[in-house]
């Protein structure tokens, strides 16, 4: 991998499933709200503020995305911000978010009620795999298989993807150390709407988004 090479990664913006509590998962078309958005339009700026003050050697960016709507839409203005041509994104599956399994399109509160808490409060992680979805170890094999197969692309990278998948893409890219209790290294949660860039194994925020969805 290119060691110049900066990773500008990012959580797209409030939808219409976190407005409401509900569990997205693999859900392809759960499109953004005004706040999600307005967060979008905030780290897009937030992005050409930084990349005017840390040119870089001048390469064009390299846009990669999940392919479900709300990571393509959080692209799309992220995008226009950068002069960025949307059309040129590379989607890509491994960059989705955690499958949910028979949770996907549920409440966080329907489920609580059913079986109990979800999230662990200290970590902001799932404390249990959803029937039929998969865990945090699924996640890392997959994000390391597109960080092997890309390995030889160089310069940088904006990448849009989700809450708890971009925590293991992170936790993978600094070198976290493996928790057993999830089977991968997870990086810090990172509020909605917000962007970060890692390069030499190091994590700097971009913009910090206020949105508080877990997942």
């Amino acid at each position: 991998m290119d060691s110049k090479a900066r990773f500008f990664i990012a959580r797209h913006g409030e939808t219409v499933f976190n407005a409401t509590g509900r569990l997205q998962g693999d859900q392809v078309h759960t499109p953004l709200t005004r706040a999600g958005f307005a967060q979008a339009d905030e780290m897009g700026a937030g992005l050409k503020r930084w990349l005017d003050a840390n040119p870089g050697d001048g390469s064009p960016l390299t846009l990669w995305a999940s392919p479900y709507g709300r990571a393509l839409q959080t692209l799309a203005v992220v995008a226009e911000h950068v002069g960025a041509d949307w059309h040129e994104a590379i989607t890509d599956p491994r960059l989705r978010e955690i499958e949910v399994g028979t949770w996907s399109g549920r409440t966080y509160q329907d489920i609580i009620a059913e079986s109990g808490p979800l999230i662990e409060p200290e970590t902001g992680l799932f404390n249990r795999a959803a029937p039929g979805g998969e865990w945090y170890d699924a996640i890392a094999a997959r994000l390391s298989s597109w960080l092997a197969d890309t390995t030889d692309q160089a310069g940088d990278r904006l990448i849009i993807m989700h809450g708890m998948s971009a925590r293991v893409l992170r936790g993978l890219m600094t070198g976290m150390a493996i928790d057993p209790a999830y089977g991968a290294g997870l990086a810090g949660n990172l509020p909605q709407g917000s962007m970060v860039m890692i390069q030499h194994g190091r994590e700097t925020f971009v913009h910090r988004g206020g949105g508080q969805a877990p997942a």
